[in-house]
C-alpha cells in the first residue's frame, strides 16, 4: 500500500468551504481511480490554517498512472468552486506501508 500525503494551507474561514468541496471534486474523482482505496482529512485543532489530506492506494503505479490531463481538468474545477478563497499544497509527501508478522 501507498499513501499520498498533502499539507494544505487554507484561511481558517475557509476551512470548512474547502473540506466539502475537497469531498465532492477531488475524493469522488479519486474514488473512480483504479487503485484508490480510502482518503481521510486530518485537522489539527491548533493550526486552523491546515488540512492534511491521506490517501490510501493499492500501489504506486495505479496512483501515478492517472491522466495528468484530468487531473489538470480537475485542479481546475476546484480551484474555480473555491474562488474567491484561495489554498495552496506546502507539502506533499509518498510513504510505503509495511506490514510485518509476529
Amino acid at each position: 500500500m501507498v499513501i499520498e500525503w498533502l499539507r494544505v494551507k487554507v484561511a481558517s474561514e475557509s476551512r470548512e468551504k474547502f473540506i466539502p468541496l475537497d469531498r465532492k471534486i477531488w475524493t469522488n474523482f479519486l474514488e473512480k481511480q483504479p487503485g484508490f482505496l480510502s482518503k481521510e482529512v486530518w485537522l489539527d485543532p491548533t493550526n486552523l490554517d491546515e488540512v492534511i489530506l491521506v490517501v490510501h492506494w493499492q500501489t504506486l503505479e495505479q496512483w501515478k498512472s492517472i491522466s495528468k490531463q484530468q487531473l489538470a481538468e480537475i485542479k481546475i474545477q476546484f480551484e474555480q468552486a473555491m474562488l474567491p478563497d484561495k489554498y495552496s499544497i506546502v507539502e506533499s509527501k509518498e510513504y510505503q506501508i509495511r506490514k510485518f508478522s509476529g
